[in-house]
């Protein structure tokens, strides 16, 4: 009888393994399977650009609100682009069209995919001055006014699209300047010590970008129109991402920003003391916005 009954309850302690396992799944689903997110992660490239930091910082918060585990991985144009072709990264949130990006544009179209959907579709790009060096307005002026200057041009990241397209500027206009390449934080540092003290600089900029809420500067006009008139700001995904992530993928593409949002989101990340904490504030504030990307 003893023996009967110990058989019985294994028994029973089966079936009931059986009926939690059964609960916990549907159909033999996984939970990925179940929820449509998948368990596992979702790697999204960074500049280290301010619009940059802020926007992919914005999109970790989206997405992991909505259950995503994400993780944002630092490079350059060049690795990014790399990592996206050999499929180690998922996405990329940044690329410049029809210009400045261009050159990245031709070499991996067939091994990566571009999206045709813009985020921002007012962006621009040049050479900046302080709004206080009232005899310098165009490109044309500078190699007039080179010793004021020190004849360096203040540059950010090598390899980058900007800082291609301003070689090419320093030839187009027969410029007798050195092009210094150094980080975007470095080069706002240079401007940010010359604006303060009144003294001159000339530098690579673009828009948007959180700079011009604290300092009046101007773009210097661009006759040649080496650097283009208006860039729009695409993104990039790894071949596979759209089948992967199909939600995440039309996300993307519902993705649209102004100037006053992107300056405002900007604004909250550089003065937050985690951007990911001033991400998560603005997309708070914003859900009326989000809700029309997240749909």
């Amino acid at each position: 009888m003893n023996k009967w009954k110990k058989e019985l309850s294994f028994i029973l302690v089966l079936l009931l393994v059986v009926v939690l396992t059964a609960c916990g799944s549907t159909s033999g689903e996984t939970k990925s399977e179940q929820t449509g997110v998948s368990d596992e992660e979702l790697t999204i490239g960074q500049l280290n650009w301010a619009e940059n930091i802020a926007v992919t910082n914005m999109w970790k918060a989206i997405l992991e609100d909505k259950g995503y585990n994400v993780k944002l991985s630092v490079l350059n144009m060049g690795p990014m682009m790399m990592a996206l072709k050999g499929g180690s990264l998922d996405a990329s949130l940044e690329v410049w069209v029809p210009v400045q990006d261009a050159n990245y544009l031709e070499k991996f179209q067939d091994t990566v995919n571009f999206s045709e959907s813009t985020w921002f579709d007012n962006a621009k790009v040049g050479l900046v001055v302080p709004t206080y060096l009232e005899e310098v307005n165009s490109v044309e002026d500078l190699n007039k006014h080179k010793e004021l200057f020190n004849g360096d041009i203040i540059g950010f990241d090598p390899g980058s699209g900007t800082m291609e397209v301003t070689e090419k500027l320093i030839e187009d206009y027969n410029l007798e300047f050195e092009l210094i390449p150094s980080s975007e934080p470095a080069m706002l540092s240079e401007i940010k010590k010359a604006v303060e003290n009144e003294k001159p600089i000339v530098a690579t900029l673009w828009s948007p970008h959180g700079v011009f809420s604290k300092y009046d500067l101007k773009f210097l006009e661009d006759p040649q129109n080496t650097f283009g008139s208006v860039e729009k700001i695409h993104h990039a995904t790894r071949h596979g991402f759209e089948k992967d992530y199909p939600e995440v993928s039309e996300w993307f593409k519902n993705w649209k920003m102004d100037e006053q949002q992107i300056g405002q989101l900007i604004d909250y990340v550089e003065s937050a003391e985690d951007p990911l904490e001033g991400a998560k504030k603005w997309v708070e504030e914003n859900q009326e916005l989000i809700g029309e990307w997240v749909k």
